[in-house]
């Protein structure tokens, strides 16, 4: 069964039981978030469900714009002396919190403050790692965590005689020639958050370095290594597949998915977190398959990683007040909190026990495919070259990959010329980060 919003009240009531009610005065927390539409209206809903669960605590959910304009306006709002208690931050910006450490309060320095239990434990360790210090303690609370995928116009594949995605490169080539020659659709694929999907994410699901020292995570001296032959190779390749539409640029985060849902395009790479949307605008039956890899490259598939965002705790307010936070955080890691946003999302479950009470409920076996991102995502250990990216400035730095490949598409630069190009300039941010944090 789907989890409806009926199940957040069981998750209420679950949670009042141990919650202390005694309070006389209900102390607001503010949580500034980047989710708008429906996703918006559903963490207003979570928010809502704490709220009934307790008398202590308010939690006011406040939509401040996309990714970028939420960690500006918090940062902002940090150095002003009037922070939110929370702080919805893109996984691209870990280092740059991090890197923050007079405002940032630790998850795991929360809970031992206030002598609450916390159990690392019981999340999803391809959740947890990105997210940790060098000893493995967490620092932000994960969220919204998603990775990309590739949803597949089944209706499209059927006319051209195909009944399954495609698994490699290769075959994400000849089987888009196929639909467009059916008429199953007049493109092939689109992709979307291009520098995630197509360069961070293809490096590690192909076990290559997208950057040096571990992807940055084993010092602030790292640079970037995504224009390697193979990254050369790929993007040149994209490039030229755009000449008979086998490949069509959308746009840099989900402009492109109405390619897809409207059927001009059989394939779509981007966050599984998109399912929930394209599930109520697609009028076809669609599928969700894993990354498609090069079949000669040795050891490929490896994993994904992750994206989305996580919530970090800003410091600045109230003393008292941070109780109620550490108490939103228990909330919202709740079994049927985490499978009531899976379910209605696509971002996958923080938990073990919200991804295996979803297995139990025959979810997955109702809903193919709704669990590719974890499988993808926790199908091997991670690698140096797969466990994620910390690297700064890398807000900043995702718009100059972006720029360099709408050349490349754009024809003003061929594949090597513009990554080249895009490591030049994202080095010369890393050096500016590094020089700053040292």
């Amino acid at each position: 069964m789907q989890f409806s919003r009926k199940i957040l009240a069981l998750a209420a009531a679950t949670f009042v039981a141990s919650s202390a009610t005694s309070a006389l005065a209900v102390t607001e927390i503010q949580w500034w978030h980047a989710m708008g539409g429906a996703l918006g209206e559903t963490v207003n809903d979570i928010a809502e469900g704490f709220n009934r669960s307790q008398t202590e605590y308010k939690v006011n959910a406040v939509y401040k714009g996309n990714y970028t304009e939420n960690m500006t306006a918090g940062v902002a709002a940090f150095r002003s002396g009037e922070p939110p208690h929370i702080l919805q931050v893109f996984e691209v910006g870990t280092a740059t919190m991090m890197a923050a450490k007079g405002a940032i309060y630790p998850v795991h320095q929360l809970f031992a403050d206030e002598g609450m239990p916390f159990d690392q434990s019981r999340y999803l360790s391809a959740v947890v790692g990105y997210y940790t210090t060098t000893d493995g303690k967490m620092l932000s609370m994960p969220f919204n965590s998603s990775t990309p995928v590739v949803f597949w116009n089944k209706e499209a594949f059927a006319k051209a005689g195909l009944d399954r995605a495609p698994q490699t490169w290769e075959e994400m080539g000849e089987f888009s020639q196929k639909i467009i020659d059916s008429g199953g659709a007049s493109c092939g694929f689109t992709v979307g958050w291009q520098s995630w999907s197509m360069l961070e994410n293809f490096s590690a699901w192909h076990n290559v370095p997208f950057a040096s020292k571990e992807n940055g995570f084993a010092g602030l001296d790292t640079e970037f290594q995504f224009n390697s032959p193979l990254h050369v190779k790929t993007i040149g390749q994209l490039a030229d597949w755009q000449s008979n539409k086998i490949f069509t640029y959308g746009g840099r985060r989900g402009d492109g998915n109405p390619l897809f849902a409207e059927g001009k395009c059989a394939m779509l790479i981007n966050s599984s977190a998109y399912y929930g949307g394209l599930h109520k605008s697609a009028k076809f039956e669609f599928g969700t398959s894993q990354l498609p890899y090069w079949s000669d490259v040795a050891g490929a598939p490896q994993n994904s990683i992750i994206g989305g965002a996580t919530l970090w705790i800003l410091k600045g307010n109230p003393e008292e007040e941070y109780r109620g936070v550490a108490a939103f955080m228990n909330y919202l890691s709740d079994v049927f909190v985490q499978t009531f946003w899976h379910q209605n999302t696509g971002y996958v479950p923080i938990t073990n026990a919200a991804y295996e009470l979803t297995q139990r409920s025959g979810y997955y076996e109702k809903n193919e495919g709704r669990d590719v991102a974890i499988q993808q995502m926790s199908g091997k250990a991670p690698t140096p070259n797969s466990k994620g990216l910390r690297l700064g400035n890398f807000v900043q730095i995702r718009d100059i990959i972006n720029e360099e490949l709408e050349a490349i598409w754009g024809g003003s630069k061929t594949a090597e010329a513009g990554l080249n190009d895009a490591v030049e300039r994202g080095n010369a941010l890393l050096r500016k980060f590094e020089k700053a944090n040292n």
